[in-house]
């Protein structure tokens, strides 16, 4: 294949190694995200930078942070996601236009220059500037990193693929508390060094990956979308395999591929942002109703307490009596427990699919806030120090744990999987980038509002956090369908009923399933395309005609055919 350079890995590796080596360029991108979230929770606890540099709050004689402005603590914390906001946006033209890997490579760029701007911040504006900057580079990352690593990997272990990629993550979450732990105790945890090198530590996996991304392949959808069938066969073979018993399996995708890809070309006719928000001219591919989707199911995600949870633990821990002293270490130790359950979504989101994973984590989450709420009230009853305030304490402190491990294994990686894999090739970043829309929007709204609901609320926050993880149980069963076990190209049919609700979308998928065989089985079939008598290969299928996601339409089309038979029998 002299289309693709002979450097790049597709040429030295094939089938699971390759997809391995994809997954783990992807995980090193999520690593970045998960410590760049997980560091502003230590930062944010460093005398010199909320005393010294940022002027907004004072040291307590216990040595605890006392907040003098909330608004401006979260706004440094929150302008960050006006960043992704506005570079998820960027990424998802950029990528759909460009292609993945110069995408992924703009969003290492760009974020090397805002954590560089950090490490050097010398007030609150220049570090507002910095963060705006760094999250516009993570959201380019964020919107494509997830689409080109669905778009690689094979349906049925597509979700274990991307949990294992948000091990990664946590474990960026795990490093960040951990080294700002270690940071801590440098010249008495007096100087602008323990927060300035763990903000600059993140430059190196961001060079890392700026430099190697460009040895690996593209998206083979993608090239198909843009014309580029050699090379996306090429790059399906190697990542399927060519022999044996996978002789046919990359032919077959390939086809479903080109199919699918012709038949959005025939039904959307607008693919702006703004077209898709409002659905305009998607016809039955529906886009404005999967946008609504992804955006809510990221917002939902942040409120229903991780985004609290992860930046402000410190904060959380202490309202639940714990000493400054302890405060850090014991936030570390559930990053390390919040890591570790991320590894049952690998081996349970392909088996109970994504949304019995959501059901039974809002389930457990839910009650965790509410005991958690409940025992740090109790706590607070007795006097400070008493075996019964400790009890208490301890309990609250276990209920986050729950909360965190079980968020870890259920929540963390859904709603970032669920984007990629629901929305049309034409504009799956783009798609993509709404999710991150969602995730940005809930996450600024939430770290802007935490420090004041804490203020205000107190303990009583952690019940604001478990209404929303009840809230989310009837809207995913009502309205999110199932995407596990299906290739993105049925996703199409999926979602080409005109109804918002699950049970008819299922129900329209069955008969369009039925009335378009030829239209997305292949890869299900995997060998059973047909082989060329001469040389033992696949042939190349024509593009299957008269497709279409609309139920009637194609229940039309069988009428019309069996009443031509019906002529012709008789005539």
């Amino acid at each position: 294949m002299d289309l693709i350079p002979r450097s790049n890995v597709v040429h030295k590796l094939e089938k699971r190694k390759l997809l391995i080596a994809i997954n783990c360029i992807a995980a090193l991108s999520i690593f970045f995200f998960g410590y760049d979230q997980g560091m502003m929770g230590g930062v944010n606890g460093a005398e010199n930078y909320y005393d010294k540099t940022m002027h907004f709050g004072h040291p307590a004689p216990d040595g605890s942070p006392v907040i003098d402005n909330t608004l401006l603590q979260g706004g440094i914390v929150s302008i960050y996601y006006v960043g992704t906001l506005v570079g998820c946006l960027v990424g998802g033209w950029f990528g759909d236009k460009y292609g993945r890997i110069k995408t992924i490579a703009l969003g290492a760029f760009w974020a090397v220059i805002g954590a560089s701007l950090q490490t050097s911040a010398q007030n609150h504006v220049w570090m507002i500037f910095a963060r705006l900057i760094n999250g516009w580079g993570t959201g380019i990352l964020n919107a494509i990193v997830p689409v080109w690593a669905t778009e690689t990997a094979e349906h049925k272990s597509r979700g274990q693929f991307v949990a294992i990629e948000f091990t990664l993550n946590i474990f960026g979450v795990v490093v960040a508390y951990w080294l700002e732990y270690g940071c801590g105790f440098y010249k008495g945890g007096n100087g602008s060094f323990i927060w300035r090198f763990p903000i600059a530590f993140q430059i190196i996996p961001l060079l890392f990956l700026f430099a190697i991304v460009w040895i690996f392949p593209e998206s083979p959808r993608w090239l198909v979308k843009v014309g580029r069938e050699e090379e996306a066969r090429y790059i399906l073979g190697r990542l399927r395999g060519e022999k044996g018993e996978d002789l046919g399996k990359a032919e077959a995708e390939f086809q479903d591929i080109r199919n699918i890809a012709e038949l959005e070309r025939k039904t959307a006719t607008h693919g702006s942002y703004f077209s898709m928000f409002f659905g305009i001219g998607s016809g039955k591919l529906h886009t404005g109703r999967r946008v609504q989707l992804v955006i809510w199911l990221q917002i939902m995600q942040e409120w229903i307490g991780i985004a609290g949870v992860t930046i402000y633990a410190p904060t959380i821990f202490r309202t639940a009596g714990i000493t400054n002293t302890d405060v850090q270490w014991i936030s570390g130790l559930n990053t390390i427990t919040y890591m570790l359950s991320t590894l049952i979504c690998v081996f349970t989101l392909d088996r109970i699919g994504r949304r019995w994973t959501l059901y039974w984590g809002s389930v457990v989450q839910g009650i965790s806030m509410f005991l958690a709420g409940g025992l740090t009230t109790a706590g607070q009853s007795h006097p400070l120090g008493s075996p019964q305030a400790k009890a208490y304490s301890s309990g609250a402190v276990a209920m986050i744990f729950l909360f965190t491990a079980t968020f870890g294994a259920t929540w963390l990686t859904v709603p970032w999987l669920y984007p990629a894999e629901i929305f049309p090739l034409e504009v799956r970043a783009k798609g993509n980038a709404w999710g991150v829309v969602g995730w940005s929007v809930g996450n600024g709204w939430l770290t802007l509002l935490c420090p004041v609901m804490f203020k205000a609320l107190k303990e009583k926050t952690y019940y604001v956090f478990a209404a929303a993880n009840v809230i989310t149980i009837p809207m995913v069963w009502a309205l999110y369908p199932e995407s596990n076990q299906r290739t993105l190209e049925e996703m199409n049919l999926v979602f080409a009923a005109d109804s918002i609700w699950n049970w008819e979308a299922e129900r329209n998928f069955k008969i369009l399933k039925e009335q378009n065989p030829e239209l997305v089985q292949a890869a299900h079939r995997g060998q059973s395309v047909h082989l060329d008598p001469e040389t033992g290969l696949p042939q190349r299928q024509s593009v299957a005609r008269n497709m279409s996601l609309d139920v009637s339409a194609v229940q039309a089309q069988h009428d019309d055919a069996s009443y031509e038979k019906q002529t012709f029998k008789h005539g």
